[in-house]
């Protein structure tokens, strides 16, 4: 699968992408009630449009099957299609983060275990807990760091380095 930030952010894909997010929080949250999901659908196609570096992941047939937007070193967003899921492309997305823009942070609902056991496998940990979502709603979100970061040269950072041990 092809991996690429895209600049180019029609109408038209923002809307196939918005798709891929609402097949795979259907898929992966399953604490959302029916009628929250339209609301973050609507909240999510404004991130699209706005987050500084959208990446897709594409298929042989150059359709998107996964996601990741990223600003000022914190993956803000990824997701992949269900039928995509465990293929190693949410992996790929998080590597290209790091080589591409020295990734280092992602949020995390606590209520989607699975995320949180992708992110940890990847070597991220949990660094701080909020009580609410970025909407005001009632689904916690876990800071998660790297505990180990890359520069943009692959070096090997310790976060005690950044001053980020603390």
């Amino acid at each position: 699968m092809d991996c690429h930030e895209i600049e180019n952010r029609t109408d038209e894909r923002i809307r196939l992408l918005a798709d891929v997010w609402e097949t795979s929080v259907r898929a992966t949250h399953d604490f959302l009630r029916a009628d929250e999901i339209p609301p973050l659908k609507r909240f999510v196609v404004r991130a699209l449009r706005q987050v500084p570096h959208l990446v897709v992941a594409a298929d042989a047939a150059g359709n998107a099957v996964a996601f990741m937007g990223v600003a000022e070193r914190k993956i803000e967003m990824l997701f992949v299609a269900p039928e995509n899921m465990g293929t190693g492309i949410g992996r790929r997305l998080v590597e290209y983060a790091w080589r591409a823009y020295d990734a280092d942070s992602v949020d995390v609902n606590e209520e989607n275990p699975s995320a949180r056991a992708f992110y940890e496998h990847l070597g991220f940990r949990v660094a701080g807990r909020s009580a609410q979502d970025e909407q005001g709603g009632p689904h916690p979100i876990l800071h998660m760091r790297r505990a180990e970061a890359r520069t943009n040269t692959g070096n090997q950072v310790s976060n005690q380095t950044k001053g980020l041990g603390k």
